[in-house]
């Protein structure tokens, strides 16, 4: 008798997702359900494969909603993270597993006695970052503790960029996932980490003038700006006493301090509307962060105002992307700078049919073992087949479709609301990935963290 996987939601991360309950579906008896607002855009072999049933979902229907997970065996949620929770209570009330990629929300955490007395597992953060991030970096962890080494330091940064033979802006960026999250990336407070012992704070208006510079052989450089808190994982990865502890996302070198500009004009800014944006050229939106002149262009305010030349690579990445154009429009009514702006680089950064994505994932671990200071460094580097099957869907998608796997098959079954990091978890999921090319490589490394004798920075 086929088992019914619930699949609601079917977005860009979906595709390696799918394909791997696919090709699992007769040895493991899957029959998947597919509930999406339009189910008619699923690629044709997908609609037609024989253990599949697209369904139309609203999933504001409660009514509908409820017939869909009353029939599943298990729930994948691949909603936006804040639908997730609709989705939660109804695999309560018909005592059903749940899957999602995205954080643990205060709600969802909310639920965790209520779920551990159903004994029901409702797995979180096991898609990429978060996900892919958190098993890699335990599996380390508890490999120096089992040795008995003691974590001094840990950093860990992920990308999702476009493959080198795709990469020919002068930004070196592509969108591979939600162009908007990108735009409001590091917004609502203040990075925070530990660096050597010291709490440091970043404002937003610093942060992408903060960076770390890494090196993966074969790949080049690349620099890395702190994620907005780094100190949320320090009790679940059992850091609490790490000297270092940052997390950040990584591009190529050079991004960051363009990206600046935006910041610095107010351009990403999602907390007011502009009037009358529908139809706005580019070069008037330019122009409403600029001071008025009755005689200076666009373009030499906006030098003045940044303090760039015309012979600057800052100033060729701005007219790389079309940006005081009298002819191309905004066409979003009362839109915020924010999203102005994600319409105008949507044109330029949108990957091609056939270009491929990149995924780069980063750890450092400073640890002590028998009085003496180590480091590995790890890193994970995965290439995408095309715009659908995106590194970045299947780095996301086939964590999640494991961990289905694995919970549907009993193989994971501690209750309650989680993230995977205990070794029941990662170990198997990290194994499958490994046949699927997802394969860190570890490099033992002089220590280059906190010196006891030297001042805290």
């Amino acid at each position: 008798m086929s088992r019914n996987i619930l699949v609601i939601g079917a977005g860009k991360s979906t595709a390696h997702l799918l394909d791997y309950f696919f090709d699992k579906s007769e040895e493991e008896q899957l029959y998947i359900t597919i509930a999406d607002l339009n189910p008619d855009n699923l690629p044709e072999h997908i609609r037609n494969h024989k253990n599949c049933n697209p369904v139309k979902l609203d999933i504001t229907d409660v009514n509908a909603r409820n017939i869909c997970i009353e029939k599943a065996d298990i729930v994948v949620s691949m909603l936006p993270a804040r639908m997730h929770l609709i989705v939660a209570q109804d695999c309560l009330t018909f005592n059903k597993n749940l899957i999602t990629a995205s954080y643990v929300s205060n709600d969802l955490l909310k639920l965790d006695e209520e779920v551990k007395k159903k004994g029901l597992v409702f797995m979180n953060e096991i898609g990429l970052d978060p996900g892919i991030d958190h098993m890699s970096a335990m599996e380390v962890i508890d490999r120096i503790r089992a040795k008995g080494g003691k974590i001094l330091l840990f950093e860990s940064f992920t990308g999702g960029l476009v493959a080198p033979e795709n990469d020919n802006n002068l930004w070196n960026y592509k969108f591979t996932w939600n162009p908007r999250n990108v735009v409001l990336a590091g917004q609502g407070g203040a990075a925070k980490f530990i660096q050597e012992g010291t709490y440091k704070y970043i404002p937003y208006h610093k942060l992408f003038r903060r960076t770390e510079f890494l090196d993966i052989a074969g790949y080049g450089k690349f620099e890395g700006y702190a994620n907005r808190d780094s100190l949320k994982y320090r009790e679940a990865y059992g850091l609490t006493n790490a000297l270092t502890l940052y997390r950040g996302t990584m591009r190529r070198v050079g991004f960051s301090k363009a990206w600046n500009m935006f910041v610095q004009l107010g351009m990403t800014d999602d907390s007011y509307q502009i009037e009358n944006t529908n139809g706005m050229s580019y070069r008037e939106f330019v122009n409403l962060f600029l001071p008025y002149s009755p005689t200076d262009s666009v373009e030499l305010k906006l030098r003045h105002y940044l303090k760039i030349d015309q012979d600057d690579i800052m100033w060729e990445k701005l007219e790389e992307l079309d940006l005081f154009s009298p002819s191309k429009k905004i066409t979003i009514e009362n839109a915020t700078p924010a999203q102005c702006l994600q319409t105008i680089l949507e044109n330029s950064w949108t990957l091609g049919s056939n270009e491929k994505d990149m995924i780069v994932m980063y750890h450092k671990f400073g640890y002590e073992l028998n009085g003496v200071k180590k480091q590995i460094d790890a890193n994970m580097v995965v290439l995408g087949e095309n715009k659908s099957h995106t590194a970045m869907s299947k780095t996301v998608g086939l964590p999640v479709a494991i961990a289905t796997l694995q919970i549907l098959n009993k193989k994971i079954t501690k209750p309650g609301v989680q993230i995977p990091i205990t070794k029941e978890v990662y170990e198997p999921i990290l194994n499958e990935l490994k046949k699927y090319d997802i394969i860190f490589n570890e490099f033992e490394v002089p220590y280059l963290g906190y010196n006891p004798d030297s001042v805290a920075s």
